[in-house]
Formats: structure tokens, sequence, C-alpha cells
């Protein structure tokens, strides 16, 4: 198998390369997501950096070997399978040690890379921006430091390639070891830098008055389609696994608020491996200082709910449990999808829960709900004030328009009187204002 890399770290690997998936069935994982959507998954998760897949296997595993994680006449049913399909590839759908990976490669005559290494090599493909593709190449050296059982074209030579499917025997590991440690180091100062940039672009915008509002949830749960048709953008929306990694962020109009900050985040998945989360934790800051997270479920899938017990099990891991978190509505994605008493039944559901709009982000059925919602759940914490301004102050009284909600207005005398309904916020920030508007009656 011939694979290379070019020059942003995405993996260019010949289309139609033969692969054949397996998916242990491990005890923690059969109570949570049934085996058919995890065979459905690992396939998405495999075709997504352009293999074909000639077969996916589910294996239960009921006692795990330390050196090939599966049992000896599962690997010996798959490294028939391999050679009867003339895969070259080996995907397991599983977090393998690095003896487990040497071991398996030995015995299927494959390349193998696990769960892991696939995701971040999609990663590697998806980033568009340079942070993005720093974050994901410190992931991957951090994963790979570990396994240096097996080598790659020289790191100097690959410019940030990551090399999972490619390149000679080992060779100058100790080389190697030192030219990970030194790419890591400065992969995470030039990182530092970034995040300090990014934290003083938050200040600026926390001392703005508009409110954040962060769409995540579950990989192809929706999310960019639903960005695009409330920003009237065009961000990459497609049914793929990870189309959107860089975080995008536009301003949104909502009910009684002219402006808000929408940001579309990089979707989750089962097991994200760690060594992702600690490099993505900057760009997931985004979501910790949002003032509302809206979570995009797709509830046309048959496993939606292990689907948002991952998102939340995500979110949690950055401090984000339902005691420390900012509000949340579930957006009820792929209604669309649905029909007859199922439909009904999940909008009988929506309708005893105050935290819950079913939509369709691809027709826009529910999406004025939505935005509703957003608007109201957003707006919780306001108040309506009674204020009196000079006529002449019109800065301020423009002030208050753009901010908050002009509940009522008249003019008596030189006096302009209003009601305005503004957040804590805007209304501390309006009284720090010089010449302070006298209190209504």
């Amino acid at each position: 198998m011939s694979s290379s890399f070019d020059g942003n770290g995405a993996l260019e690997v010949a289309r139609g390369e033969r692969a054949l998936v397996v998916i242990p069935e491990l005890p923690r994982q059969a109570a949570r997501r049934s085996s058919d959507a995890r065979v459905e998954e690992a396939r998405g998760l495999a075709e997504a950096i352009g293999v074909v897949v000639v077969e996916a296997r589910p294996y239960r595993v009921r006692t795990v070997r330390a050196a090939t994680l599966l049992g000896k006449g599962q690997v010996e049913e798959i490294a028939e399978a391999a050679k009867a399909n003339e895969a070259k590839l080996l995907i397991v759908d599983a977090a393998l040690t690095p003896i487990q990976q040497k071991n398996l490669e030995t015995e299927s005559g494959a390349k193998v890379i696990d769960r892991t290494g696939l995701i971040l090599e999609i990663f590697g493909e998806r980033a568009a921006t340079a942070e993005g593709r720093m974050q994901v190449e410190l992931a991957h050296l951090d994963y790979q430091a570990g396994r240096l059982v097996r080598s790659w074209t020289h790191l100097e030579r690959q410019r940030g390639g990551f090399g999972f499917l490619g390149g000679p025997g080992e060779t100058q590991i100790e080389a190697d070891r030192r030219l990970i440690r030194d790419r890591m180091a400065r992969i995470r100062r030039e990182l530092e830098q970034v995040k300090r940039t990014r934290t003083l672009h938050r200040g600026r915008r926390q001392r703005a008055p508009w409110p954040i509002v962060a769409l995540v949830g579950y990989t192809n749960a929706g999310k960019s389609t639903l960005f695009n048709r409330l920003t009237g953008e065009t961000v990459f929306a497609e049914n793929l696994l990870f189309a959107t990694l860089d975080p995008t962020m536009r301003d949104i109009r909502l009910p009684g608020l002219d402006k808000v900050i929408l940001s579309d985040t990089v979707g989750f998945v089962s097991d994200l491996p760690t060594e992702l989360i600690a490099a993505f934790r900057a760009t997931l800051e985004e979501v910790q200082s949002a003032d509302l997270i809206v979570h995009v479920r797709d509830l046309a899938h048959p496993d939606h709910e292990a689907q948002k017990e991952d998102v939340d099990d995500v979110l949690a891991s950055l401090g984000l449990d339902a005691q420390d978190s900012p509000p949340r509505i579930e957006a009820w994605n792929k209604v669309d999808l649905l029909e007859g008493d199922e439909r009904a039944h999940l909008f009988g559901e929506a309708e005893r829960r105050d935290d819950v709009v079913p939509i369709s982000a691809r027709t826009g059925e529910g999406l004025d709900t939505l935005k509703t919602a957003m608007a109201e759940c957003l707006r919780k914490e306001e108040r309506v004030h009674e204020l009196v301004l000079p006529t002449s102050a019109g800065e301020r009284i423009a002030w208050l328009h753009s901010r908050g909600e002009v509940v009522e207005q008249h003019v008596d005398g030189d006096d302009l009187k209003l009601k305005v309904r503004l957040s804590a916020d805007n209304y501390a920030r309006f009284q720090a204002q010089s010449a302070p508007a006298k209190a209504g009656a």
C-alpha cells in the first residue's frame, strides 16, 4: 500500500484501497449502543479517509487478550478474511496498545490502525486552519510518542504528516523520539500564543453586549446545516463524519436580540481520543464561555440516546456537567425523516419539555420556534427598567435600542421616558456610563 501526506498533514491514500474493518464488542460498550450502529459508524469513519471497506465484522470479546485484544480464533479468522478480500489495511474500531497493533499486523499481514489513529487521520485531513492543523499534529505526536515499535518516513521529511498508513520499518527511533519531543514543545508554544490571542478576543466579546450561542452535537447530527440555515452562510455541510472541524462564528438576529454570536463546533464521537480532547481544549473553550449551548441531536438515528450520552461525557470532560454549565436547549433534528407514530410520539414528548425543540435543519421546519426558544433562554435574566434621558442624548438612546428591547417610550418636554428590557450586565454597563439617566417614576 502506498500512502503519502501533503504539506498540510492531510492523508493522501489511493482511492479504492481495500480495507477490512473489525469492530470488537467489549463488555463496557454493549449496554450503550447497538452492534449495527457501531458497525455503521466504524464503516463511515473508515470511508472518511477514502478507503473501500470490503467487509465490516463485529466480534464479541468476552476476555481481552493483552497480546492481540481479540481471541486466537478470531485473529485467525480476520487474517483469512483479509487475505480472501485482498485487504492491505486492517482497521480495528477500538483503542489498541502498541504491542497489540504490532502483533495484529504480524498475524494478519496487513497494516493496522486503531480507532484513535483513524480519527486522528480524519482530523488531519479535515483541519483547514493553521491552528486546527497544529492541534491535530500535537494530538498525533502525543499518540505516536508511546508507540515507536514501528516507524515512518523521517519526521523532518514529512512536513507535518502523520504516517499511520505508510513508511519504512523501524529506523532511528531515538532520533525520532527527540524530534517528537522538540516538535511537541514548539507546537505547544505556538498554540499558547494562539490561546492568548483568543482569550484577548474573548475578553473583548465579553465586554461587548452580545451573547454567544454554541452549537454542539454528535458528528453528522446536522450542526453545520443548522448553522447555515440560521446565518445564511455556506459552511461546508455534507453527510460526512467530521465535515466540520475548525470552529466558525457568525452574527445572527433573534427575536428581541439584534446581534447574537453563533458558533459551530467540531462534532463529538463515542470514545473520542483523549489526545484530541486535550489538543482541542483551547478551541472548545468557546463552548465553555457560551451564554447558551444548543445540543443538536439526530433523532432519526437509531442510537440517538447513546449519542446524547457521548456528547454529555465530552462536555463533562470540559468541566461542563449539568451543575456547572451554561443553559442548554436540545434541537431534535431530522424530524423530516420520521413518520406516523414515531413522529407523533416525538412531538408529544417535546411538548412536555421546555428545553426541547423538534426541527429539520434541511427543510426549515421548527426553526422559528427554535429561534424564539433561544431568545427566551438568553433573555431569561432580563428585567424591564424605567429610565429618563434628555432627548439630546442621541448616542445613549441608540445604545439602549441596540442592546435591549425598548418596550415603551414617549417624550415629556426635554426628556424621553423609556421602558427598556435589559440584561443585568447591560444595565450595569448603562449605569457605568457618564451622565447617568434619571430613574423613572
